[in-house]
């Protein structure tokens, strides 16, 4: 059993209400192979919701206190973040899992680039909040574009 973003696994939880469904992983989720799970969502965020971006730096630095995650209104909404990330993990847990495919640039689960947190569309590379938590927390974290890759290279 791994653990997926629930956008990727076709639920509609994104800051705009809509999905990032990817066929494969969806699939993974019907054949109840995988567990959806969404840190901003479970840290209180709603559906819809204003976009955010981690400012002054990323994941590892939010839980370090050096950065912050702000909406585009200006909102800190770091806590719920945080919040979202420490909930996500105990139910990983309680089900075991220790790998999960992550939506890459989302604030919360981007495993290797993240927007800049102009809200320019400018990315970079870094970990969302939820990402740099599991990883200290040592599980294993794919982007959707890794695990699709990975997933070829096995049908070879």
């Amino acid at each position: 059993m791994i653990g997926v973003s629930a956008c990727l696994g076709g639920c509609p939880v994104r800051y705009d209400g809509q999905d990032q469904k990817v066929a494969e992983i969806a699939d993974l989720v019907k054949q109840k192979r995988a567990i959806p799970v969404c840190p901003e969502v479970l840290g209180g965020l709603s559906i819809p919701r204003t976009p955010a971006e981690i400012v002054g730096g990323y994941g590892f630095a939010v839980w370090q206190g050096k950065a912050r995650v702000v909406s585009c209104l200006g909102e800190d909404v770091t806590e719920m973040f945080t919040q979202g990330a420490i909930t996500a993990y105990q139910q990983l847990k309680e089900k075991g899992i220790e790998i999960l495919i992550l939506k890459e640039k989302s604030p919360s689960c981007g495993s290797q680039w993240i927007y800049d947190g102009t809200f320019s569309g400018t990315t970079v590379k870094g970990v969302g909040v939820a990402t740099a938590y599991f990883l200290n927390q040592g599980l294993r974290v794919y982007s959707e574009t890794q695990w699709l890759q990975e997933e070829a290279i096995k049908c070879k």
